[in-house]
């Protein structure tokens, strides 16, 4: 029989605070600036999402989007829909974001799962709040998202040139196709 004594709980206690601080981590990647002005009320409602590095929640998703609403709490409600082709059926999640500070600048944490939250980055977008250059907690989160189903070229080249002097490798994006209404 084990015996725990107060070093192993300490040990232990202190290893879960370590695990819960890493994975609850918002950052922004190193050398990336979030937008500031940023205006939430130009930013709510409805994206669809351009372009994407590849994750386990979003795999194998086309017909992408993401719609933003306030709650009655002040957290913005956050509903990402996509059609996963290989199941032909539709996934949805629900989660919500919050501002990491000050409520005009750009960086919002977002949780699809309880107390876990992830960084948010807005690190461009134009004057029209068309078209947006979101950044995760590192060089393996990144969105390009639009109002239409589509970008202008010159809107791409600019935000995937963005995208590579931070370091993300832009060959790796998925472009998400926009077959079907959502």
């Amino acid at each position: 029989m084990v015996r725990i004594n107060k070093v192993h709980v300490a040990l232990l206690a202190g290893a879960g605070l370590l695990m819960l601080s890493t994975a609850t981590a918002v950052t922004i990647p190193k050398g990336a600036t979030a937008v500031r002005p940023f205006y939430v009320d130009k930013f709510l409602g409805k994206w669809y999402e351009i372009a994407r590095m590849d994750y386990k929640y979003e795999r194998h998703l086309n017909n992408v989007t993401a719609t933003y609403s306030l709650r009655k709490d002040g957290a913005i409600k956050v509903d990402n829909r996509g059609y996963d082709y290989t199941r032909n059926k539709w996934k949805e999640s629900i989660g919500k974001a919050k501002f990491v500070r000050e409520g005009d600048l750009g960086r919002l944490k977002v949780s699809f799962f309880g107390p876990f939250y992830a960084g948010y980055n807005v690190i461009a977008i134009d004057r029209e709040y068309k078209y947006a250059l979101i950044a995760g907690n590192n060089l393996q989160y990144l969105w390009i998202l639009s109002r239409e189903t589509s970008i202008p070229g010159h809107v791409k080249d600019n935000y995937l040139l963005k995208a590579q002097e931070l370091g993300y490798d832009t060959d790796a994006l998925v472009w998400c196709e926009h077959d079907q209404e959502v």
